[in-house]
């Protein structure tokens, strides 16, 4: 008799259209290194999940890369639900990187759990009452210390929100730009993560948010003579008396905005 082999489990999740390219994470990736890197000195196993990387593994090198300039022996596996992409990605294997076939159970060898899971641009093709069980199973998956990111971003990264959330559900949003080329912050909102993005409208907190964001932006126009930087630091600066932002301006001359979840999270009452 022949042996039986074992059940097959169908990955968790749907294929996203793939498309990526390099250096458009460039902005997540950086505030991961600096905000993360205290719990990734500590790990006992550094490894990190690129979920859903797309039709071409760029973006999972250059995590590995940015990772590495705080843990030298980081990890990074690149997991996608469709095979012909794991495939393309075999050949781009090296220390410390590798690829695999799955989807939202993060599947890795040996019972492994990750530091970090980075999800950009997955959700949003799903609906938005799916959104709280896909973050749960995935901060379900993480390490005690671990971090799931997952948000969405333009095409060559300009513009890009994103959830922060640990093992215990959402903490953070953060707001990113590269602020020469942009107009104004609700500039922002068509990269809403799917949790947010139907949610700018009157009545709901997101909506408020953006609404102030633009006014201090404006109200910070003289500071554009000298940078759009210093306009942007200006402009955080004016928001945090009003909204918990809980970063400070060695973030902010990043181009980066960073407020607690609560005060964004879908229904929250409008200031």
């Amino acid at each position: 008799m022949a042996a039986r082999t074992a059940p097959q489990h169908r990955p968790i999740g749907s294929a996203t259209r793939g498309t990526t390219n390099p250096n458009r994470l460039r902005r997540m990736d950086r505030w991961i290194a600096a905000t993360h890197a205290g719990a990734l000195r500590r790990s006992a196993d550094p490894v990190a999940v690129d979920l859903g990387y797309g039709a071409a593994p760029w973006t999972a090198v250059e995590l590995l890369q940015r990772l590495r300039t705080v843990r030298g022996d980081a990890q990074v596996v690149g997991i996608e639900i469709d095979p012909a992409r794991v495939a393309a990605a075999k050949p781009y294997e090296r220390d410390g990187l590798s690829f695999a076939h799955g989807g939202f159970e993060v599947p890795l060898p040996g019972g492994r759990r990750p530091l970090l899971i980075r999800a950009a641009n997955v959700l949003r093709q799903y609906d938005e009452g799916q959104v709280e069980e896909v973050w749960a199973r995935l901060c379900g998956r993480l390490a005690p210390d671990g971090l799931l990111v997952e948000g969405t971003c333009d095409e060559i990264g300009r513009r890009h929100v994103w959830v922060t959330l640990g093992p215990e559900g959402p903490r953070t949003i953060t707001f990113a730009a590269r602020l020469g080329s942009l107009g104004a912050p609700s500039d922002l909102a068509e990269r809403l993560p799917k949790a947010l993005i139907h949610r700018n409208v009157p009545g709901e907190a997101v909506h408020a948010f953006l609404r102030d964001f633009d006014r201090a932006w404006a109200a910070a126009a003289p500071y554009g003579a000298l940078s759009a930087r210093q306009r942007w630091i200006r402009t955080a600066a004016s928001l945090r008396t009003a909204w918990p932002v809980v970063d400070g301006p060695a973030r902010w001359r990043q181009g980066e905005l960073t407020l607690s979840w609560p005060a964004l999270a879908p229904g929250g009452i409008a200031q």
